[in-house]
């Protein structure tokens, strides 16, 4: 008889084999960090990617896009950038400077607009907004020969005529200077700062609301600019519409609001509605944007005064005298915060100040008899 027995197999061992994985995964890790690690010393790390930067041409569109959005201060470096990587690049200067004169800046445009004609004198572009510039310097007459220059090297350029029109307006030729402007806008009828030109045009004539047309047609085709929205505030201003007025810096102010001009003009539009504590705020943020923007200064001064408050007027009227001289307003103004605060002693010879400016200051003379009575 036979036993019948079966032998139990056994299970594979899996640990010895998985061990010797890791074991060998872990040497060869260390050698290759190793190997890495000579490498290195002897060849340095590899370099950190890096992103290409774009060319010189499309900084310059770039520029032209934020531009035409309203966004000023990145077009302003997007131009700047160009000029650095091609200094020869001519259309780069010039619309630098066409941002920084349409952001109230025309001293720093300047120099821009006329290097962009020494590089291409013949482009009808960079003659015409070397005129705009030197217009807004008040240098009118040399203006007016450039953007004769413009209208010439590009008969068809719209906006060499708008710089025409506003030169010939600036110098009293009214007559030249809607005939030129109708002319631009009959060439570009929805180009918003052709448009803005035939506004202002009519705002030197006195004719108002057809300025409010322009400049509304003007925002019609473009409503990113800034600075047309500030010149229909002003219009408004004129034709005692305040409230109109008011919205229209208010939207100025949204769309650009590091413009110190813009704040100070909204600034003075909460003023003249008697909303001082408004105004005061606009005033500040005027300066704190820029501390070398002296209007904002006497502005701030006169509104802290209308509101009484004296003591605070007295060194912001002496920082706007410190930055623009003396003026009448200044000086009768700071004499009266001396007076009113029992500092007649002081005060009079502010008022003597005021008369040396004006020696018809009725205001002054009031200070003068407030004191010595």
């Amino acid at each position: 008889m036979y036993l019948n027995s079966t032998r139990r197999r056994k299970k594979p061992v899996l640990w010895p084999w998985v061990l010797s994985v890791i074991v060998a995964f872990g040497l060869a890790w260390t050698l290759y960090s190793r190997q890495t690690a000579i490498v290195e010393a002897v060849r340095g790390p590899l370099p950190t990617p890096t992103p290409t930067e774009i060319s010189a041409a499309e900084h310059l569109a770039q520029g032209d896009r934020l531009f035409e959005r309203g966004h000023y201060e990145q077009a302003i470096a997007a131009y700047r950038r160009a000029t650095e990587l091609d200094p020869g690049m001519s259309t780069a200067y010039a619309h630098w400077a066409h941002t920084l004169v349409r952001r109230h800046r025309p001293a720093d445009a300047e120099p821009l607009a006329r290097r962009a004609v020494e590089l291409d004198a013949e482009s009808g572009e960079n003659q015409a907004i070397l005129g705009i510039v030197l217009d807004w310097n008040n240098k009118v007459t040399e203006s007016i020969g450039v953007c004769i220059a413009a209208t010439e090297l590009a008969p068809d350029y719209a906006l060499g005529y708008a710089c025409l029109a506003e030169a010939y307006g600036d110098q009293g030729r009214t007559t030249e200077a809607l005939q030129t402007a109708q002319y631009g806008v009959e060439l570009a009828p929805d180009d918003a700062l052709v448009r803005r030109s035939l506004g202002y045009v009519y705002e030197l004539l006195g004719r108002y609301r057809d300025a409010v047309q322009e400049y509304q047609a003007a925002i019609a085709s473009n409503p990113q600019h800034a600075f047309i929205h500030l010149d229909l505030g002003r219009n408004y201003t004129v034709l005692n519409e305040i409230e109109n007025a008011t919205r229209s810096f208010e939207r100025a102010t949204k769309l650009d609001p590091y413009d110190p001009y813009l704040r100070a003009q909204l600034g003075w539009s909460y003023f003249s509605q008697g909303a001082y504590r408004s105004a005061v705020a606009e005033y500040e943020a005027a300066i704190e944007i820029d501390p070398a923007y002296a209007p904002a200064y006497g502005q701030l001064a006169i509104t802290l005064y209308v509101m009484r408050n004296y003591e605070a007027a007295i060194p912001v009227y002496e920082q706007a005298i410190e930055m623009e001289g003396i003026r009448e307003e200044y000086a009768y103004g700071l004499g009266f915060c001396h007076a009113f605060t029992d500092n007649c002693e002081v005060a009079i010879g502010w008022f003597e100040a005021a008369l040396e400016v004006n020696p018809s200051s009725e205001l002054a003379r009031q200070g003068l008899a407030f004191c010595t009575d």
